[in-house]
């Protein structure tokens, strides 16, 4: 993304000095392309040299080393922000992000950062769609406003042939992404991978309207995962909700809660 080459520029520019590894980490973290294509390169250099798998956006810095991040930041092509798609797709990917390092954390996850960037990274294939045929997810979107589609898969593969999730993970095999991230970017099979998931579908149900009716069953999916925290905690981490819209979710992820045997 575009801004974060400005982020860095006006980060040295106030320090004074190239900034230190953590630092390129939170800007790669908040940009899913960067991230992708930071990844990618730090297990191409791992695999060259059979070290272990890089898995977060802080090993991949320094896997790679600050100068060779710099330069890879500085000479990557840049995305169109004026892309409203695109810029609602990566809007999702950084909320998802943000709820699972919250909420990992939470779940005393050993290691947040991990769901975190497999959260990031799940809208990749759409992403991609956006940058480079915006053609099939408008398609998809007109499946779906249409009624001819109920649900944002079925319209997906009505327009396209396939789902946008089954892209993210074609290509993960293709980029030959770590075997871990590709099982969190999947969202089954553990109770890891299965956060991530809830996140990716909250983060997108959250873009699609405050009152959107799936949002109690994600805060119930996260409180049955996270035992240890209550539905107010989990709820305060909903951006963009009032306190009457929160009470709300709370109070229909209870009801879902109690129905259960």
């Amino acid at each position: 993304m575009p801004r974060s080459k400005m982020l860095l520029a006006a980060l040295e520019q106030i320090q004074g000095e190239r900034l230190a590894v953590r630092e390129l980490a939170d800007i790669a973290g908040g940009d899913p392309f960067l991230c992708l294509r930071l990844l990618r390169e730090a297990e191409a250099h791992r695999t060259r040299r059979l070290g272990h798998e890089t898995t977060t956006t802080l090993a991949a810095v320094m896997q790679l080393g600050s100068d060779t991040f710099r330069e890879l930041l500085v000479s990557s092509p840049e995305t169109d922000e004026t892309n409203p798609g695109l810029a609602a797709c990566e809007a999702r990917s950084h909320l998802a992000a943000q709820l699972a390092q919250q909420w990992g954390a939470a779940r005393s996850d050993v290691a947040p950062e991990e769901v975190a960037l497999a959260a990031l990274l799940s809208e990749m294939g759409e992403l991609l769609l956006w940058s480079f045929a915006p053609e099939l997810p408008l398609a998809a979107q007109e499946e779906l406003e249409s009624g001819r589609a109920v649900r944002s898969t079925q319209a997906q593969d009505q327009a396209c042939g396939f789902t946008f999730k089954q892209l993210t993970l074609k290509c993960t095999l293709i980029w030959n992404l770590p075997l871990l991230l590709q099982q969190l970017i999947r969202g089954a099979d553990n109770p890891r991978a299965n956060l991530s998931r809830i996140c990716v579908d909250t983060a997108r149900h959250l873009s699609s309207g405050p009152d959107n009716p799936a949002l109690p069953s994600d805060l119930a999916a996260a409180r049955r995962l996270i035992s240890g925290a209550s539905l107010e905690w989990l709820a305060e981490r909903l951006l963009g909700l009032n306190d009457q819209q929160r009470a709300a979710v709370i109070d229909g992820a209870e009801k879902l809660l109690a129905a259960e045997p």
